[in-house]
């Protein structure tokens, strides 16, 4: 049998055991993913899929030549699948998102060539920016361009002679106060703008430097136009009221804004052409002739049955492997002292929304007093199994959405590791309208003692593989900087009672 004839008769069957087994694979986080869409700050992304399809369509010529089937196709598909494997025995949604993409561009290398699948590699990599991306990325970007627009804000109300106060992200204007929130961070305006940017690059028949250009001006663009809303929220509430704040007449001021950039963006590409007019263009060299030869096609059905047996173990596997045994804790928390030394506490329930929100097994909130009135709080949750969606979260990712800027962020040692061991923990001041708060926290997993998002992601997957255990905890403490207390009496604080509830807490959780 011939390759031309094996090809015929697989050459509708392939699509579509290639699109069941995706499904399969991705059907249970595409359907968290797709709803997310409907949020105001990726709606967007519901977009991507219709532009990548216009654009191919567009280069459809290219996609008439012959195809040159490619072995690597087979690694970058393996790549997909290690990704994806690091993102659902992780607990993250973006690694398996992203790595849906790497094997989607690994099955059309396989099949297509390398040279068609750089002819449609924009669209392509276009489809990326249909993922939302992970908290801890949006957390960070929200709270720096939130930080940048009001003082922005504050300087242009300041210069057209507004008196004007900022105080962290509330905005006092003497007959209100404005609160930059997250909805006023320019998140939802920064990324579709420099999409944009990137589509009017793409199409723009220019030198590489100048379309780079374009794309980077999308960055200050952004900001300074989110400044100026802040500023134009601040102008019009003598006119409006309150209706500039929410509603229409908030909306409507950060879409005419948003389309203004877009005009200075096109008014810059015609510039960037006047300053530097560009040359005539070749047309291009068809890129599957070399040397007045045509690539021979390679037999492609053994590599495509590989793959698909690649994904059909994968998605088996994932199904009937037990990779994650729910283990509980030692000990519930409902019986963790009120008591521990010098320090009295009380106990309080989380509300119902944050409890369906974190999907916990178990958890502790209390507040504990000492003898001079001085407050900790300390937080524990606990997942048996971190699975997506059901895994600790950082609280530099939770805090920050909820207003506090943290400041003064690093690590100290502190003797909360298996046996009283000396380990670092995360530290940072957090501020808030005027108020201060000194936090330690860490994450107890599986016998170690973890730092950040990155470390936990790493070893819930390694002990996932080698274990069959996911386990793992979030311990969060917060005490005050009291009004005339210096921060390190409030330092000093946390740390005798981290030094007295960190033994307790250890014979709570589950070792190595």
């Amino acid at each position: 049998m011939t390759d031309k004839s094996v090809a015929t008769p697989f050459r509708y069957l392939f699509p579509l055991l290639y699109g069941a087994l995706f499904v399969l694979i991705y059907y249970s986080s595409y359907e968290v993913m797709l709803p997310s869409w409907g949020s105001s700050d990726y709606n967007y992304c519901s977009l991507v899929p219709m532009i990548a399809a216009y654009l191919l369509w567009e280069r459809r010529q290219a996609l008439r030549l012959p195809s040159v089937p490619s072995s690597f196709g087979v690694a970058i598909v393996a790549l997909g699948i290690f990704i994806y494997l690091l993102g659902e025995l992780g607990g993250e949604f973006y690694a398996i998102y992203f790595s849906s993409w790497v094997m989607l561009v690994g099955v059309l290398w396989l099949h297509l060539g390398w040279d068609k699948l750089r002819a449609i590699a924009f669209p392509v990599t276009m489809l990326v920016a249909m993922f939302p991306f992970p908290n801890m990325i949006n957390s960070t970007i929200t709270l720096g361009l939130k930080l940048i627009s009001s003082n922005l804000g504050v300087k242009i109300l300041q210069l057209s002679g507004v008196a004007v106060f900022q105080e962290g992200n509330i905005i006092d204007l003497g007959f209100t106060k404005m609160e930059v929130v997250e909805a006023c961070s320019g998140l939802r305006y920064f990324f579709p703008l420099l999409l944009v940017a990137i589509l009017l690059a793409a199409n723009h028949k220019a030198r590489f430097w100048q379309r780079a250009l374009l794309v980077l001006s999308a960055i200050p663009f952004s900001v300074v136009t989110n400044g100026l809303r802040i500023a134009g929220m601040g102008w019009l509430y003598p006119v409006l009221g309150a209706a500039i704040l929410e509603g229409f007449w908030h909306e409507f001021l950060g879409w005419f804004l948003f389309m203004l950039t877009i005009v200075i963006l096109l008014v810059e590409m015609r510039l960037l052409l006047w300053v530097a007019p560009m040359a005539t263009v070749q047309p291009p060299k068809n890129i599957f002739v070399v040397a007045g030869k045509t690539p021979k096609p390679r037999a492609v059905l053994p590599l495509a049955l590989a793959v698909l047996a690649m994904l059909a173990v994968t998605a088996t596997a994932i199904r009937t492997v037990n990779f994650r045994e729910q283990l509980p804790l030692v000990k519930p928390m409902a019986e963790f002292p009120m008591t521990i030394g010098e320090w009295q506490g009380k106990t309080s329930a989380l509300e119902q929304i944050y409890l369906d929100a974190l999907k916990l097994s178990d958890y502790l909130q209390a507040d504990y007093v000492n003898g001079q009135g001085r407050a900790v709080s300390l937080y524990v949750a606990y997942n048996e199994s971190q699975r997506k969606g059901q895994s600790s979260h950082s609280p530099a990712t939770c805090l920050p959405g909820s207003g506090w800027i943290f400041k003064d962020s690093g690590t100290t040692i502190m003797p909360v590791g298996q046996g009283g061991a000396m380990v670092e923990v995360k530290r940072a001041f957090m501020e808030k309208n005027g108020a201060r708060m000194l936090v330690y926290y860490w994450f107890p997993q599986r016998g170690r003692v973890l730092t950040n998002l990155f470390q936990l992601k790493w070893y819930t997957f390694v002990d996932a593989l080698t274990k069959q255990r996911t386990d793992g905890a979030l311990v969060r403490l917060i005490t005050t900087v009291y009004e005339r207390e210096k921060p390190e009496d409030a330092e000093a604080r946390l740390q005798n009672f981290v030094r007295q509830v960190g033994p307790q807490l250890n014979t709570y959780l589950p070792g190595d």
